[in-house]
Parts: structure tokens; sequence; C-alpha cells
């Protein structure tokens, strides 16, 4: 196997036994040949758009296959093998669909592809047959495989977002018509370095309108987030502990368990669920248990009760949990329970045959600062800024990691003047988030715009205040302090690229799979650098 997606990749160049991750290598090699069967699907089904074909069904199956590719989604060998098997059916209609529609147009038959991804048919040997098409094969060329990596990449971290949208209903065909034609270019011999940067930035344009479709799911059903406090201790009783980023599984899961005495609490990026209006509501949501995602370890021998993942971050359970915990979505591991649909019944009858969650008083913390919120009262924030009183804006959050460094943030955020606010978002927030930062005249110097998605209530924030003040992103004072883990965070990053933001520092430490021309590149463009201590990095920002 050979493996560099995420930040932790071993040795910082790649994983080539097991994945620092827990991914074992037959589960790589499937994950490399269904991406190369999406590639196939991707190629046929977008020729089959340009013609005014479609199929609703090969849209849905490119983003779920997609995401289950990402880092710490999907672990379950026999589940990747019949989503394989799904992805030759489903490529094989994207061709047949493609021929016809060119017979159609043209009154000929459309030629036959003999080589790479549109002539992928799945083996008798999956694994063995992954093995032939993994990441570092895409290319020759070691730049252009580097940009492809990022295209693909975040083509994987647009899908999550685009899945958890789609839950909600909200879908753009434009979107989905992107991500085929990205799929098929990956497939083409001809296109140069230029055109997968192109294709790199057009993909975080399409992840903006992602995210804001996302955003736009989450307010519709749930309300604008709102300032919560919420306890990160615990209720006696029976408790769920829920652990993802899905909304709408948690949103079915309060209204099953309502009245049945079961305490449900949020963990890792289920944090911000809190702040919803359609979610605070359940008096039985009872509080956020834990911390990030790498900390599951040694945190959940310590929930008794029933635990469920409903997206990505899932690692290795232990014996003495992994009975009572659960998967839904995309997410799986082998030997775990896995919930299709919400029929939520058998993790409830787990929670109520679990021992008892003990009482135990746990530190508020306030989340709820969507863009909303935030711009709620921006007329007192702009005042403070007139006046002198708030002089910088610090975004300091990302994905969280075991990796070392990382303490760099807490210190970071420590270290950070008193007349500074800082904006947080994603799992990465835990380095800190208990932390007293205090406030500016009322203002909060620790905002908690929420999940890693929520990028987008960032953006709209420093799209906000750029028209207060009358100039651009890059020159308000406002700096972006990011921690990157996995795919999500990729395409994040393409989305600030594509709106021409500059100045990021990134760590902890830069992507194996950047190439030091792809590097020297986004240094030149874009300025991005890579973080070094929390006092050198404060001082060259800050003069």
């Amino acid at each position: 196997m050979f493996c560099h997606q995420c930040e932790q990749a071993a040795n910082g160049t790649g994983c080539n036994k097991v994945g620092v991750c827990g991914k074992q290598p037959n589960v790589a090699a499937l994950q490399d040949n269904l991406l190369h069967g999406l590639q196939g699907l991707g190629f046929f089904a977008s020729k089959a758009r340009k013609l005014g074909a479609t199929d609703p069904a090969f849209d849905a199956f490119l983003i779920e296959g997609l995401f289950a590719t990402v880092t710490n989604v999907d672990f379950d060998a026999a589940r990747l093998a019949n989503i394989i098997v799904r992805c030759a059916e489903l490529k094989n209609k994207a061709q047949k669909l493609y021929e016809d529609a060119f017979k159609e147009a043209h009154g000929i038959k459309a030629r036959t592809f003999e080589n790479g991804a549109p002539s992928w048919v799945p083996a008798a040997d999956l694994v063995t047959q992954g093995e032939q098409v993994g990441i570092e094969k895409l290319h020759s060329d070691p730049d252009v495989r580097s940009v492809v990596e990022i295209l693909i990449y975040g083509l994987k971290g647009m899908a999550a977002y685009a899945d958890h949208a789609r839950i909600l209903g909200k879908t753009d065909p434009e979107v989905t018509a992107f991500i085929e034609q990205a799929l098929a270019a990956t497939c083409d011999p001809e296109l140069g370095l230029m055109d997968f940067v192109n294709l790199s930035m057009e993909c975080g344009k399409h992840n903006l309108t992602v995210m804001g479709l996302l955003n736009e799911g989450h307010v519709d059903n749930y309300g604008h987030p709102v300032p919560t406090p919420v306890n990160t201790g615990t209720k006696a009783g029976k408790g769920i502990l829920v652990s993802g980023h899905d909304l709408k599984m948690l949103e079915e899961l309060l209204k099953q368990t309502e009245g049945k005495g079961i305490n449900v609490y949020t963990h890792g990026e289920m944090l911000p669920a809190h702040g919803y209006p359609g979610l605070k509501k359940y008096a039985h949501l009872a509080g956020n248990f834990g911390g990030a995602w790498q900390d599951q370890a040694k945190e959940l021998p310590q929930f008794p009760g029933a635990i469920i993942f409903n997206t990505n971050c899932i690692q290795k359970p232990a014996d003495s949990y992994k009975d009572r915990l659960f998967t839904w979505g995309c997410t799986a591991w082998p030997d775990v329970t896995h919930i299709d649909g919400f029929d939520f019944s058998a993790i409830i009858d787990k929670a109520l045959a679990c021992p008892d969650v003990a009482e135990a008083p746990g530190k508020e913390i306030l989340v709820g600062f969507g863009h909303n919120a935030v711009l709620g009262v921006a007329d007192k924030v702009i005042e403070a800024v007139k006046a002198g009183d708030i002089k910088h804006f610090f975004l300091i959050g990302g994905c969280d990691g075991a990796k070392s460094g990382r303490n760099y943030y807490t210190e970071f955020a420590e270290k950070v003047p008193q007349d500074s606010v800082i904006l947080t978002l994603a799992c990465g927030k835990y380095r800190f988030n208990k932390l007293d930062f205090g406030d500016i005249g009322g203002i909060p110097r620790l905002l908690d715009i929420g999940q890693c998605n929520d990028a987008y209530s960032a953006i709209q924030i420093a799209v906000a205040l750029a028209g207060a003040f009358d100039c651009g992103v890059n020159d308000l004072p406002l700096s972006m302090i990011l921690s990157w883990y996995e795919q999500k965070a990729v395409v994040i990053l393409l989305t600030l690229l594509h709106l021409g933001i500059q100045n990021i520092k990134l760590g902890p430490s830069l992507p194996a799979f950047l190439t030091p021309n792809v590097l020297n590149f986004l240094v030149e463009n874009f300025n991005i650098a890579p973080i070094t201590t929390a006092e050198e990095d404060l001082k060259a920002i800050l003069g």
C-alpha cells in the first residue's frame, strides 16, 4: 500500500505497511480500486451529460463513493467490496448511456476506450487489482501528479460536505457535473499542470457552493445557531454518545429517544449542534463529552453508554466498548453494527441495557457564533475596531490530530494579545476552547463558529467586515492560522485560494503530496507559509 492523503503520513512521506489511521493494506487497495472505478464512472457520466443524458443515481453514488475513501471513514473491506461491485454496475450503465446518446446525436457508434479507468472492470481479486492502480500511478510527472492529487483530495472533501447537504435535501447539478468532469480529467493523459491547477481552483469554487448549501440545509431545518453554553460534564442516567458531523442523524436520534430516559451527548465535531434552536430544544441533548477525534481511544472507554459515529473520524475501537459501538452513513468498521437509514431502535435498546452514566460536573463552554450571530453584533465589532479596542482577528482552527506539534495552536491562542478576537472552527478548537479568554466590551474574545464546513460562516464574516471597512479581505487585520488533517481541510484550503485569500499559515506540517515546485507555486501566488513557533509567527503577523 501507499497512502499520504492525510497529515499524519508515516515519516512525513507516506504509509506503506499499515496506515497510521489504522487502515489495513487490503482496505487501502480496495479504496484505490474504488477510486479508479469512480474515475471510470465519472468519465462516462461526464461524456453522457455533455450529450444531454444524465442519471441521478450517478450523482448520489459518486458522492458516497468518494466519501468512503476519505481518511477515517470506511475501514470495512467487505463493505468496500460491495461498493466496488455497485460502482461497476453504474459505470457500465453510464457507458451505455453515453454510447446510446452518442449514436442518437451522431448516427454512428461511439469509439471504445481500451485503457485506464474508462476500461476498468472489477477483477476476481479486488485487492490485487487495487494494488495496481494506486495514487502514485496517476501520472509519470511528479509535479502533475501532485496537483492531480490535490484535485482528487479536494473532490473527496467536497463529496463529504455534499453528502451531508444531500441528506438534508440540498443539491446542485452544477456541482455533480463538475465532480464528473474533474474525475474524467484525471483520466486524460493530454492534460498538463495548469489544467489541473485550474480544475483545483474550480473545485474550491464549487465547494463554496456546497458549504453554502449545507449551511442552508442546517438553517432551514434547525434555525441559525445562537450563542449557547454547553456543559462538558455528564448527568446520571442512560446515555448515547454521538460523534461525527451529521445533524440530521442527531435530530432523528433525539426524536426517537425522547421520553425514554436516555441522555444524548455530542462528541468531536458534533459539539456545534447545541447552538441550533431546532436541536437544543430537546431537553435530553444533555451536553458534550470528550474532545477531538484522536482522543477517543482514551475517552470512549470512560463512557459506559452506547456510542455511534455518523461520519468520519472513527478509530480502531477497543474491546471495552466495541460491542456498544455503532456506525451510520458512509462510516464503517469491521464487526461493528452498522445502521442503515434512520431506525435507531438497535442503539436505543443497547443504551437501555448499558450501565448508567454517572453524574460528573463539567465546565461550560460557549458555541453558536455562526455568521448570523456575529453579524448581528457587527455594529459593536466595527465600533470596537474603529475605537482601537479590537486591533486584530485571528482564525485559529481546522482539523486536530495526534501527531506532535499541535500544541502550537494552544500556545498561539494563549499568546494572542488581549486586544484581539479569536475565531475558531472544527475540532482544532479543542486545543484551547476550555480556556478563559474573557471579552472585549462584552464581545467574547473566543468565538466558536462551528464545524469545519462552517468555514462558510468565517468567509461570510470576513467578507462583511471587508465591506464595512471598504477594503479587500486580505487588507483586513485578519490572520488565518490553520491546522489540517484530512481531505475536507484540503478542499477548504482550495476554497480560500479560489477566493484569493493570502498569507495563510498552515501546519503542523505541510502535505506530503506537495512537490517542491508545487509548494513554490503556492508560496509565490498565495504566500502560504508553514507555521514556525507561536512567538515568531505572532511577531511576523503583528510586527
